[in-house]
């Protein structure tokens, strides 16, 4: 069987979109994130003025009323949320990777490199803007699978290779390198062919950026372009959004026999 043959298959149907492929792995960001091997992953559209706090029973209900009912195998599998129209989802594959994207930038989390630099926003992010923020206000979700069988920092390090290549394509694209509720899911074959590394150098790293590159493109082009929604312009144009203007101290680590004690 081929790459192509045994990849990551997506269905759309009722605001949400199933990806599958059996024993998968998953590593996920989003909600109610982290390992667990399941059949199925979701990626579920949510409606304007979403105000759902149940997420578990939200989420088993839209599932159900798409017809994706769980079985045994895929009962734990994970599931993202979004604003942005399923109908809106892209996919990519090259080699052994597959990617599926959603994105919609209402959310924009602007990050300026200068101190005083013109995000087009006054609001620094602290605690109180970043407790009003919910999902589903716009969200870059991308679902990644491949079928090699990925040591265990192999995928977890492939979770950074898309956020690479998920900010690259976002600052080429729209000027802003995410959102504020953004979310990834990667996936392997736990039975595939053997990959200790995901790196960038690698296959496996390879084939993931272009495919994360290509298919987040080609999301963004119909959520926008096909579309009368307009990609927001700074921090200021967006529905909502944040930007990181607060700075850091920088230090440097103090060597082994300059390090102060600590109190007991």
């Amino acid at each position: 069987m081929t790459d192509a043959e045994s990849a990551y298959r997506a269905i759309r149907r009722d605001g949400v979109l199933q990806v599958s492929r059996p024993k998968t792995e998953w590593l996920s960001t989003g909600w109610n994130g982290g390992r667990c091997t399941a059949d199925c992953v979701y990626n579920v559209s949510v409606p304007d003025e979403w105000e759902r706090t149940d997420l578990g029973s939200y989420v088993d209900e839209r599932l159900e009323r798409a017809g994706f009912e769980p079985t045994a195998a895929d009962a734990t599998g994970p599931a993202l949320l979004t604003g942005v129209d399923i109908d809106d989802a892209r996919g990519a594959r090259c080699g052994p990777v597959t990617a599926y994207a959603t994105a919609g930038v209402s959310n924009p989390a602007a990050l300026p490199m200068e101190s005083g630099a013109d995000t087009g926003s006054d609001e620094t992010v602290g605690d109180d803007v970043v407790s009003d923020l919910k999902p589903g206000r716009g969200t870059v979700n991308v679902i990644v699978g491949t079928t090699r069988a990925l040591a265990p920092g192999a995928l977890a390090n492939l979770i950074a290779v898309v956020a690479e290549a998920k900010a690259t394509t976002l600052l080429a694209e729209t000027g802003f390198p995410g959102t504020t509720t953004d979310a990834v899911v990667v996936g392997h074959d736990p039975a595939g062919p053997p990959a200790d590394f995901s790196g960038s150098g690698t296959e496996v790293g390879a084939a993931t950026r272009a495919c994360v590159r290509d298919a987040l493109r080609e999301a963004l082009r119909v959520h926008y372009t096909d579309s009368d929604v307009t990609c927001p312009d700074s921090v200021s144009d967006a529905v909502y959004g944040v930007s990181t203007d607060t700075r850091a101290e920088v230090f440097c680590p103090p060597a082994a026999d300059e390090a102060v004690e600590p109190e007991s």
